[in-house]
């Protein structure tokens, strides 16, 4: 256990920063997951703006430090080539 008043001091912080770090994460799975159910309904128009949503959600959380940049991008490229996929099937049955 801490002892000094500065070591007690960063133990709260980092219980702070635990907690918000983590609300954040909750928020980008959750909007990861609303963009997952969106494409297993094969909704390409609401697929899109869920991705949009979560694009939102990931640059917010990169931008706060909470997640890296690299991986923020990464994630986002994934869902997008991933909604492209879901786009060529698409246009494929209409075809």
């Amino acid at each position: 256990m801490a002892h000094s008043l500065s070591a007690k001091k960063r133990v709260r912080q980092n219980e702070k920063r635990r907690l918000r770090n983590r609300h954040r994460k909750d928020i980008l799975k959750t909007s990861v997951k609303g963009f997952e159910v969106a494409m297993v309904g094969g909704d390409v128009a609401k697929a899109a703006e869920a991705l949009k949503k979560v694009t939102q959600s990931l640059d917010r959380t990169a931008a706060k430090h909470t997640i890296h940049k690299n991986a923020a991008s990464r994630k986002r490229s994934r869902l997008a080539k991933r909604l492209n996929s879901l786009k060529v099937k698409a246009s494929g049955k209409a075809a």
